[in-house]
């Protein structure tokens, strides 16, 4: 009789993690018994079988990368879309934003795709918490002027709690989920990200 080795019970729960949900692999140990000169009965018992938690983990699994490809393809979309200097060397990425530098170090304009939402924002995240937090106020100074080119009221999102601030405009309440709505979420956003670009980046140079 051989015992079944780690590796092979590794191999099964690999397997159940990774395949869809209406197939299931067993490890199986065999063995043979005899009582008293009877004849050789095989007994069979279960080493590793589907479980809850192995099924959900593959479903977790398969979920994440279901929207990590839907946020390439969202991307994909976006990009090619726009004409935004700063974007042109951007890639789609499987995360839910994409960033391009605003000119200085830790300072960045972020597209953010959410599942039911999506936004544009200038984010200020340099190592040092204090400075961000005094640029964030240097900008928000000026936020009757920055607001007015933008062409109407923008999140001002201080985040005392982080190291990060931000300047935000949530364009729509739908967002990764909304397949049938993401040309228009798409033209929001870059409509948007047009619009805060111009507003913020007369300030960059003289803030900090």
């Amino acid at each position: 009789m051989k015992i079944p080795q780690p590796e092979h019970v590794a191999a099964i729960d690999w397997l159940n993690k990774n395949t869809s949900g209406d197939i299931s692999f067993y490890l199986i140990k065999l063995e043979a018994f005899q009582i008293n000169g009877s004849p050789v009965a095989p007994h069979f018992s279960i080493v590793s079988e589907p479980s809850k938690v192995i099924r959900e983990a593959g479903e977790m699994k398969e979920e994440l990368a279901e929207r990590h490809l839907k946020r390439l393809e969202f991307w994909r979309q976006l990009l090619e879309k726009s004409r935004l200097d700063i974007f042109s060397n951007v890639s789609p990425s499987k995360d839910y934003w994409i960033a391009a530098g605003a000119g200085k170090s830790g300072l960045s304009y972020n597209y953010v795709i959410l599942m039911d939402s999506a936004r544009v924002e200038f984010y200020i995240s340099t190592p040092d918490a204090a400075k961000n937090k005094k640029i964030f106020d240097e900008l928000y100074k000026r936020r009757p002027e920055i607001e007015t080119d933008f062409g109407e009221e923008l999140e001002w999102q201080r985040l005392d709690d982080k190291t990060a601030s931000r300047v935000a405009k949530t364009v729509a309440h739908k967002g990764l989920m909304n397949v049938e709505d993401w040309s228009d979420i798409q033209s929001k956003m870059i409509d948007a990200m047009t619009r805060l670009e111009k507003a913020m980046s007369k300030h960059i140079k003289t803030i900090g």
